[in-house]
């Protein structure tokens, strides 16, 4: 696993320093042309650095390069529970970080020629920030699905939905007002045991909660404005 190859060679090297003043620029989105910009605003540091990255790709032609590259790198991240623990580590030491990042751009699968994404690793390690590594995958996933005109419906269940039923509501929605017209829909499926039960379906600014722990919460919060 990714997790243990780093763990392995990390600790047979020592800490060299790297220089990575040409990358900072990466830390805040760059200001270019308008068909650069990232088109929806994302908040939170993940998402900052998400845009700053999208804006970076776009300008150097390789969106869709860094997208597949993100794509493979969040799905080492499910299947590789202990690399959100190695990057969560409040110092590595300058050694440890270029070993990781090696690591991350082998698992990528993809060949980037523009060393975009290399350098945009080499900013979150400088700036103690490997750790939204997982976020800004999301992230920038968020930001090609409004690219390509794609309305994201994220559904999280407390197991694996079948896929009936996922259809189901993805049948509905896209004929609802919460998809326009010439958009597309693009489904999301999470899991999260905490929700008990029930689903929560995100679109947009929108969120319709129908899990039972907030069933449960609205319970308990109406016994207590009771008793």
């Amino acid at each position: 696993m990714l997790a243990s190859r780093i763990a392995a060679r990390s600790a047979r090297v020592a800490a060299p320093r790297i220089s990575l003043a040409a990358t900072r620029g990466y830390a805040e989105p760059a200001k270019g042309a308008q068909n650069t910009k990232p088109p929806v605003a994302l908040y939170g540091l993940d998402g900052t650095y998400a845009s700053a990255l999208y804006t970076a790709a776009a300008k150097q032609g390789s969106l869709d390069t860094i997208s597949r590259a993100l794509d493979n790198l969040a799905q080492t991240f499910k299947r590789d529970t202990r690399l959100q623990n190695i990057l969560n580590a409040p110092s590595l030491a300058e050694g440890d970080k270029k070993q990781i990042i090696a690591e991350l751009q082998k698992s990528t699968n993809v060949t980037d020629k523009t060393q975009t994404l290399q350098h945009f690793l080499e900013t979150l390690a400088e700036n103690n920030r490997l750790s939204l590594l997982d976020g800004v995958c999301e992230k920038f996933g968020t930001l090609m699905s409004a690219a390509k005109g794609e309305v994201e419906m994220v559904i999280t269940s407390a197991s694996p939905l079948d896929q009936k039923v996922v259809k189901q509501l993805e049948g509905v929605v896209s004929k609802s007002q919460y998809v326009g017209q010439g958009k597309k829909l693009k489904v999301v499926p999470k899991v999260n045991p905490d929700i008990r039960g029930g689903l929560i379906v995100e679109i947009g600014d929108r969120t319709i909660d129908l899990s039972v722990s907030a069933k449960m919460a609205r319970m308990n919060k109406l016994l207590q404005d009771t008793l």
